[in-house]
């Protein structure tokens, strides 16, 4: 029980929060466009996929930044650095997390099992890409953004508009939230030549490039709101979502860092709830 509670930890499984309303939306507008009935075994296997790739993703972020980590102050306590848990114990949970991925896509389709490799590919490619470049915040958004085409795909075995879309909501959203969360280590990461817009725009102007993405999902869930068409429930999710989104921005000032955790995690945790769970009913629940 220790053991599931460190890898737990290790993952901060709690954040799978953060894309799994999207995954599910994708599952639900799929139903609904496609005119499917509910398979609570392939629902199932689609929430398996989305802890098995998150696994895999955060598992080897903190197996390769282990070293940064016992570097940072504010990551040193992390279970790696911290030597609760091994660095090759963590890798082998990496690889099995990433072959349950695969295995369960195979049970889905072959268009999810076939495309399966590409999304491990660009979930732990992020990884390396603080060591490369500023634009490290979008690959990370990209990894997130896979979740609700990939549920589409799962029940549809094709692609369309609507999730693309609903991936573009995804895609902004993370990103600008991201480069927030990445003002805490703006110094530590010019310190080390890691890469990061806080880094290369400094804290000021990073925030106000979050405010511009932000704008630009923003327009997508508008734009998800008008492709569906929305009814009132889901205007309701996706004002919501909107100004939830903004809030953020006046938690975290550039000379003022201690409400990034309010804005990061609670903020934009429950403001993936109330627009998955008013999405989803405002498909089954007709209020003009």
């Amino acid at each position: 029980m220790k053991g599931i509670i460190n890898y737990s930890k290790l993952v901060k499984f709690e954040h799978t929060l953060f894309a799994l309303p999207f995954a599910l939306i994708g599952f639900f507008f799929a139903l609904e466009q496609n005119q499917e009935s509910l398979s609570f075994k392939l629902l199932a296997l689609v929430l398996l996929c989305m802890v098995f790739a998150r696994n895999a993703a955060m598992g080897f972020n903190r197996f390769l930044d282990r070293k940064i980590d016992k570097l940072n102050p504010r990551t040193a306590a992390r279970e790696i650095p911290s030597g609760v848990l091994k660095p090759r114990a963590v890798l082998l949970f990496v690889i099995a997390n990433s072959v349950l991925f695969m295995v369960a896509t195979w049970f889905i389709n072959s268009v999810c099992f076939y495309l399966s490799p590409v999304a491990l590919f660009v979930i732990l490619f992020y990884s390396y890409t603080k060591r490369i470049t500023p634009l490290c915040h979008f690959v990370l958004s990209l990894g997130l953004a896979i979740a609700p085409m990939g549920a589409y795909l799962a029940v549809a075995g094709k692609f369309d508009w609507l999730p693309f879309l609903l991936s573009m909501v995804v895609f902004f959203w993370v990103s600008g939230f991201d480069i927030i969360y990445a003002l805490q280590d703006e110094d530590f990461d010019r310190g080390l030549k890691l890469k990061s817009v806080p880094a290369l725009l400094g804290k000021k102007r990073a925030l106000t490039a979050s405010k511009i993405i932000h704008l630009f999902a923003a327009v997508f869930v508008v734009l998800v709101a008008i492709y569906t068409p929305a009814n009132l429930i889901h205007i309701i999710g996706s004002v919501t979502f909107i100004s939830l989104l903004f809030y953020q921005h006046t938690l975290v000032k550039y000379d003022d860092l201690s409400k990034v955790n309010l804005a990061f995690f609670t903020t934009n945790g429950v403001a993936s709830v109330i627009y998955g769970v008013f999405v989803i009913l405002g498909l089954y629940i007709q209020i003009a």
